[in-house]
């Protein structure tokens, strides 16, 4: 372990003005109940229905656990340092928060590429999809979620959790994150940021090429299709890309550079990390009349237990 004086860091926060952040306060808790609410809702209906059976509901209510805890991970203490005047958080504290944001986040990541893969086989391999898409196999994808998510944060950890930290000890954010981190190092930090852009910044770059990539290979199978098919795949493909638009830029922006902070970081991060969460489920279930459908039954059974 390295040697360091820095036990507690110092948050400045989202914002400085005393008024701004006491409406800030109550905007962003509005949008995190909702956001986690809405999360578990999906996850609720997919469980609880009896049509909602196929792999690609597997996966998203699995998606929607992940929203509803990423948030969970930065922004309740984000919420509580909002009300404080002085915002501190211990080193082994802003540790545990860097391993869950990076864990959640590259679960998200890695989620999103096997929805890809099973849009892939549904529209692509239509007569093997059943077979292809099993249900050992999607359960093997999500505990192979799980084991890389793991092994990625652990290795932001141990990225960190050896620098030097003699002081300062001020974050200009309102969390815990590797550069924010690594900018108080009183060390040379040039090869840690290069790890840093590898092992954030290319993943999430290639991530996104190779989910771009298939959803192009998907839409172009779509030819053969008649146009109700058409509309069907469009409409779940359309949502799956608007989610990978929303999540991957953002990461891209904030990893694949050099390690520096711009004024914009922290209302970028806001957006992934909690707009990003919250609108999944609108864009999941808007178009989609199956959803939509098992929600309307589960709370009509719910609400009709009510009146007996």
């Amino acid at each position: 372990m390295a040697n360091r004086n820095v036990t507690e860091f110092v948050l400045l926060g989202l914002m400085r003005n005393p008024e701004m952040q006491k409406v800030i306060f109550a905007l962003f808790l509005i949008i995190y109940i909702i956001t986690v609410l809405s999360n578990m809702l999906i996850v609720i209906t997919i469980a609880s229905s009896q049509t909602l059976v196929s792999p690609m509901y597997f996966f998203l209510a699995f998606l929607s656990l992940i929203d509803a805890f990423y948030p969970s991970s930065m922004i309740p203490k984000m919420l509580v340092d909002l009300l404080r005047e002085k915002k501190t958080i211990s080193f082994n504290a802003c540790m545990t928060q860097l391993f869950l944001e990076h864990f959640l986040g590259t679960c998200e990541i890695f989620l999103l590429i096997v929805m890809a893969f099973d849009r892939y086989a549904a529209i692509c391999r239509p007569l093997h999809y059943t077979t292809i898409m099993n249900h050992r196999l999607c359960c093997c994808l999500i505990g192979l979620a799980w084991m890389v998510a793991f092994l990625h944060s652990i290795g932001q950890i141990f990225t960190i959790v050896w620098l030097p930290f003699c002081g300062p000890n001020v974050i200009d954010h309102f969390m815990c994150d590797v550069i924010p981190l690594i900018q108080l190092a009183c060390t040379d930090t040039s090869l840690i940021g290069l790890l840093v852009i590898a092992n954030s910044g290319l993943i999430s770059m290639i991530s996104f090429v190779v989910l771009m990539f298939s959803y192009v290979i998907i839409l172009c199978s779509l030819r053969s299709y008649t146009s109700a098919g058409k509309r069907k795949a469009l409409s779940t493909c359309s949502s799956h890309i608007t989610v990978v638009i929303l999540f991957f830029l953002p990461c891209m922006f904030m990893y694949l550079r050099p390690v520096t902070t711009f004024s914009i970081d922290k209302t970028v991060t806001v957006f992934y990390t909690l707009i990003t969460p919250m609108l999944n489920p609108l864009i999941y279930t808007v178009r989609n009349e199956e959803v939509k459908n098992a929600m309307r039954k589960l709370w009509g059974r719910k609400v009709a237990s009510d009146y007996k």
